[in-house]
């Protein structure tokens, strides 16, 4: 079995699923799972895992996301994207790219963000998607999100496009339906790109295609599983400790480490991730590689 990463460059059309399967197909194994879901129009980087890295995709997914957004104004629709039907148009105003600019710093930081209706968050029991295309729609609290940068790279009214930085939870379509209410003309996300999550760019993703054209590339573009935790620090463990981790026993280490989360290695391969109680390093995912 196969155990790690591929950081695949998703076309446009396919679900995050469909690529998780077309992944099990080419590597014959069941066990590939995805972080970060991207909606079928959109491209870019998609963490597929294979094995036992699918234990580590919350890790590799949790980092920081980076897209090109291509956004426009004056149109709004029901799902705050180009695949919904339009429900408002309206004129698009004369704005200076310096007003522009100002009212995108105010998106900047940590705010407050309401999800789409068309999201594949859960209320009751049921995705938001499925209700909003039964007509049911439901008052929703808003998130605490963070956006890092919002650059803008190009303005030609009625389309604008943005290098966007931020953290998990940002929904990139409610960014272009709030930008759009805040210049007062509505507006929606045309198209997205997703360039980066975590260590992995789509400069060196790989496509489905390719790696149906040469199969040996999956073997060749599978990132170890331990590139998900390399931000964690490093124990490298003898004989008797990785003994005890391997049985799920706590150890007390000599060399201090920064934070509460490590990751312990025996005959240089990772063999568990360790929190610290306060007195002792506990090993929570402990990993075989079989």
């Amino acid at each position: 079995m196969l155990h790690g990463f591929l950081n695949i460059d998703k076309s446009s059309g396919m679900t995050s699923h469909d690529v998780v399967g077309r992944v099990r197909r080419l590597a014959g194994q069941k066990r590939v799972g995805h972080g970060g879901t991207l909606d079928p129009a959109a491209t870019g980087v998609l963490p597929v895992a294979l094995g036992d890295a699918t234990r580590l995709l919350e890790f590799l997914v949790e980092g920081r996301k980076r897209y090109r957004a291509l956004i426009k104004l004056g149109v709004v629709t029901t799902t705050d994207d180009a695949e919904g039907a339009v429900v408002a148009e309206q004129p698009v105003p004369e704005i200076a790219e310096a007003e522009l600019l100002a009212t995108l710093a105010t998106f900047v930081g940590v705010i407050q963000q309401i999800p789409p209706m068309y999201s594949a968050i859960q209320v009751g029991g049921r995705r938001l998607y499925d209700l909003a295309r039964e007509g049911t729609t439901i008052e929703l609290a808003p998130r605490t999100v963070e956006i890092d940068q919002l650059t803008l790279l190009g303005w030609e009214s009625p389309l604008l496009s943005l290098d966007v930085t931020c953290g998990k939870g940002t929904y990139i379509c409610a960014i272009a339906r709030d930008l759009g209410a805040a210049l007062g003309c509505g507006a929606h996300l045309q198209a997205l790109r997703r360039t980066a999550v975590g260590p992995l760019t789509s400069e060196t993703g790989v496509s489905l295609d390719a790696l149906a054209a040469d199969p040996a590339l999956l073997v060749e573009r599978l990132l170890p599983p331990e590139s998900a935790v390399a931000h964690l620090p490093r124990v490298d463990l003898d004989l008797d400790a990785a003994r005890l981790v391997r049985n799920g026993m706590p150890l007390a280490l000599a060399e201090p480490l920064v934070g509460d989360t490590s990751r312990a290695h025996a005959d240089g391969a990772l063999l568990a991730l360790l929190r610290y109680d306060g007195a002792v390093w506990r090993p929570f995912k402990v990993f075989s590689w079989r």
